[in-house]
């Protein structure tokens, strides 16, 4: 059966068993205690960092600067006297990523291939975190403890236990925390959520997106450079916490979106796109209840590539999620079809239809037409998915204080539902999850150890 892995019954494995399957025993820890162990040794006191006023220049760092930390790096150095930034200093594993951003912001900036050493800059203020996503949390965290404020790519982990760990240090820093989700910063969802707590569409019920792609040759299937080479990379330090180790290799380096040990796949990449934001317009973020999720290898896009290997990730996924107050979220996505879902949100009394561009419109049911108004609200701004806005939202938050879009309450409970998605379609069961124990449980009840770094043969 295509993209499921074994492992024993839930609840039937002991303490003992588990721990002969990680990769190191500092990896294992115990379902109670797994959200509550700091991962990463750190144990000095959080640095406090710098004070920011309203007019001072955030001086910043890039941590990760392949595609999508160059796209940070690109539009913050375009805004950057809008902003009142500075950019002073880069952090990857390839010399030829690290150099090449450095080429493009241009003076005299530093070049790193430790993010520690980055870190060690008393004048950075904040830091763009773009790195493959098993190293997202311990840059994060690292970064917080360091002082810096912090902008983390989605998802904002690899597994669960570790958005906990981010969780607590924010709480421990105060450092401002933004999710590199760039569709929350669209007017429209929070439009909506102004219109759900008002009471405009009664009680939620069922929200609904997609995103759909159609790549004949696989998705994430990106070419290979030539400069990627074991002089350029340090792999060693890239592969991290990764249990299943290999030796160097550039397609897992570029495409490692299709493998398990380093990403979850379109649950990791696509979705978020689309969670987050269903998540911010109910207006009070919700952990998930339950989660179930579905995903096949439908077409085996990989046979049309040469020289790649199958991806271990699904083709296409459906992921439900219910939530406390009584929303199931609905988000399917798939790289073999383009046609997707219409973007709504249902409640008993009323619909929000998001639809694209930067309208939304709300339609009664028709027994409660006399009850609520139908509107059509245009023109809202800012709309689309901008990196740049998402970045002013940051900078604005750090200076004021104020709860960024992509916050920690929002993007802890996001991560939460895309971890128990992930373990549903791995593992083949239904997550039932209690965010006061933060215990996972099947439908008899039987609590399951949340995944991590060594608990499965891929990861």
């Amino acid at each position: 059966m295509d993209n499921k892995e074994t492992k024993p019954a839930a609840g039937m494995a002991t303490r003992r068993e588990f721990i002969k399957k990680a990769s190191t025993a500092a990896a294992v820890v115990a379902s109670t205690n797994l959200f509550k162990t700091p991962v990463y040794g750190q144990n000095q006191a959080p640095s406090p960092g710098r004070v920011i006023g309203a007019n001072d220049r955030i001086v910043v760092g890039y941590i990760g600067v392949g595609n999508q930390g160059m796209a940070h790096v690109r539009t913050q150095k375009e805004f950057a006297t809008a902003n009142n930034i500075v950019q002073v200093a880069v952090c990857d594993l390839s010399k030829y990523r690290a150099a090449d951003a450095h080429k493009y912001i241009g003076g005299d900036i530093q070049e790193f291939d430790d993010h520690r050493k980055l870190l060690e800059r008393k004048d950075i203020d904040a830091v763009t975190i773009a790195t493959v996503d098993h190293w997202h949390a311990q840059c994060a965290i690292d970064a917080m403890q360091a002082g810096k404020h912090v902008y983390v790519e989605k998802p904002m982990t690899r597994y669960l236990g570790e958005a906990f760990q981010i969780a607590d240090t924010v709480k421990s820093t105060g450092k401002a925390l933004q999710i590199g989700s760039q569709i929350c910063s669209d007017a429209r969802w929070h439009k909506a959520a102004e219109l759900i707590q008002a009471g405009k569409i009664g009680q939620m019920v069922l929200a609904q997106d997609s995103y759909m792609r159609n790549n004949p040759k696989g998705e994430w299937n990106y070419p290979i450079q030539p400069w990627c080479t074991p002089e350029d990379v340090n792999w060693e330090r890239w592969q991290g916490k990764v249990h299943n180790k290999k030796a160097f290799d550039a397609d897992s380096y570029f495409r490692w979106r299709k493998y398990y040990p380093y990403c979850a796949g379109l649950l990791g990449d696509l979705i978020p796109h689309r969670l987050h934001p269903l998540m911010l317009a109910t207006g009070s973020p919700e952990f998930p209840s339950r989660v179930v999720c579905l995903g096949n290898k439908a077409a085996h896009t990989d046979a049309n590539t040469s020289g790649t290997p199958e991806r271990d990730v699904p083709e296409q996924v459906q992921l439900l999620a219910e939530f406390p107050s009584g929303l199931n979220i609905l988000i399917t996505s798939s790289s073999l079809n383009q046609v997707g879902l219409t973007s709504i949100i249902r409640g008993h009394k009323a619909t929000l239809y998001m639809g694209g561009g930067n309208r939304i419109e709300l339609k009664p049911e028709p027994a409660f037409s006399e009850e609520i108004d139908p509107q059509v609200i245009e023109h809202l701004e800012p709309s689309g998915e901008k990196i740049n806005e998402m970045e002013k939202n940051w900078f604005d938050c750090i200076r004021s204080g104020k709860k960024t879009f992509g916050n920690i309450d929002l993007a802890l409970r996001a991560q939460t539902v895309i971890s128990l998605a992930e373990m549903s379609q791995r593992l083949n069961i239904m997550c039932l999850f209690n965010d006061k124990t933060r215990k996972i449980t099947t439908g008899d009840g039987k609590e399951v150890t949340p995944i991590t770094y060594g608990t499965l043969p891929l990861s």
